[in-house]
C-alpha cells in the first residue's frame, strides 16, 4: 500500500479526528480510507448504472420471451448438430403447466 499525505485546515483536521473517534475507524487514516473506499464504489455504481441507462430501452422478461430464447438455442443447437453430425439438437423445455387436480369419483 501507498501512502498519500494530505493538508487540511485545523478546523477540517479536528473534525477527521473527531469522526475517527466517533465511529471506531481506529485513526483518521482508516478513516480517510473508508471514505475514499465509499466514494469509489459510489462512483463504479453510478457509472454501472449510466451505462444501463445509455443500453437502450428495458424489455420486459415474459414468458414469451423465454419461449423465443429456448427457441433460439434449440436453432443454435440444430445448426450444431448438422455442422458437427453428432447428435439430434436438445429438445426446449416447454413452460411449467399447472398442475390440475381430480376429484375421485
Amino acid at each position: 500500500m501507498t501512502t498519500m499525505n494530505i493538508s487540511l485546515p485545523d478546523e477540517m483536521k479536528a473534525f477527521v479526528d473527531a469522526q475517527a473517534a466517533d465511529r471506531r475507524d481506529g485513526n483518521a487514516g482508516e478513516y480517510m480510507q473508508d471514505l475514499v473506499r465509499r466514494n469509489w464504489a459510489r462512483a463504479k455504481f453510478r457509472t454501472a448504472i449510466l451505462a444501463g441507462l445509455e443500453s437502450g430501452p428495458a424489455v420486459e422478461w415474459t414468458p414469451a420471451h423465454f419461449d423465443g430464447l429456448r427457441a433460439e438455442i434449440a436453432h443454435f443447437d440444430a445448426q450444431n448438430a448438422r455442422a458437427s453430425k453428432v447428435s439430434a439438437p436438445r429438445k426446449a423445455k416447454a413452460a411449467p403447466t399447472k398442475a390440475v387436480r381430480r376429484k375421485a369419483t
